[in-house]
């Protein structure tokens, strides 16, 4: 295990039956990172955290958090780690801030400062001693974040944080786990089948599915940082005849995303050619722009699984 490793899963696998859900599993997560375990429903995301986790034995392979045996060392080894897993359950006609004094004590109990730290850090701070019941779906996705966090633990992780949430809701819990990464210098494990969501946030990456690791590494070496994309905007009634020429003059595959607006893989194509070519055609382009493909596009490629990409 590396000196900046937090987390490392070396070729877990799970059987449940003769069924197995998952196949020689291997990743790490460093200090620092805002790792993102991303894959459609059913590929296996939960059933790895739990292992991971020791809430479930694997089959066979190992996990360590801090270079410790999460079953042979789970004393030592889980105190690092604050996790949200499955969702979070609470007392509903209790306060969020009674909520999360009775979890302190039953796992040995922490300071009133630290509740009301916790409860500021997530946002919480003038709802905490409102009842649980009357709380939006995004307010308890925040109280289970403070729960976790409750005891500092130098370790984070979160199973689907931003699922059920409205857009607002999303980009609140968003940027609530970039200032906990930032301001308590927590390693974030985010496992999510919303892969814009973890577009915006992840700075690594591992991909799962059926089961296996297909692809890990940072970001943009996966994805892109550049420009992989051709956007052509056009008049909309000229979009089908756009299409047919770009097809045919430089052998593209292009995808109408709405009426005038085309996109396809840019390839070798320059730029400048192609717009001098559209013009020529007499083609009324308003603008041409490229861009980096998605994380959602990059994952296609990968798995052709898109009825189950968000």
């Amino acid at each position: 295990m590396s000196q900046q490793a937090v987390l490392e899963a070396r070729e877990l696998t799970k059987f449940f039956g003769e069924i197995e859900a998952v196949k020689d599993l291997s990743l790490t997560v460093n200090r620092g990172d805002i790792y993102g375990f991303l894959g459609p429903n059913g590929a296996g995301k939960t059933t790895s955290i739990r292992m991971m986790l020791g809430l479930i034995k694997s089959t066979r392979g190992v996990s360590r958090v801090f270079g410790h045996d999460i079953h042979a060392e789970f004393k030592s080894a889980i105190p690092n780690v604050g996790a949200m897993v499955e969702g979070p359950a609470f007392y509903p006609y209790m306060s969020g801030r009674r909520n999360l004094r009775i979890l302190g004590r039953l796992s040995g109990g922490v300071p009133e400062e630290r509740i009301d730290e916790v409860l500021d850090l997530v946002g919480l701070k003038k709802r905490g001693n409102h009842k649980v019941k009357g709380y939006s779906q995004g307010m308890r996705q925040r109280l289970g974040i403070a729960m976790a966090l409750l005891h500092n633990p130098p370790l984070l992780i979160l199973d689907e944080p931003t699922n059920g949430l409205d857009p607002q809701g999303m980009r609140e819990v968003r940027n609530l786990i970039r200032r906990v990464r930032d301001e308590e210098n927590v390693t974030v494990f985010l496992s999510s089948h919303l892969l814009g969501e973890m577009e915006m946030i992840c700075d690594r990456i591992s991909i799962i599915s059926n089961g296996a690791i297909i692809k890990e590494g940072w970001m943009d070496e996966l994805v892109g940082s550049g420009s992989d994309v051709v956007v052509v905007n056009v008049s909309p009634h000229e979009s089908k005849e756009c299409m047919e020429f770009l097809k045919d003059k430089f052998n593209a595959s292009p995808e109408m995303v709405r009426q005038g607006v085309i996109e396809f893989n840019r390839d070798d194509v320059q730029t400048y050619d192609l717009n001098k070519a559209l013009i020529e055609a007499g083609f009324r382009v308003s603008s041409l722009t490229t861009r980096r493909r998605s994380l959602e596009e990059y994952f296609v490629e990968l798995t052709g699984e898109s009825k189950d990409v968000n």
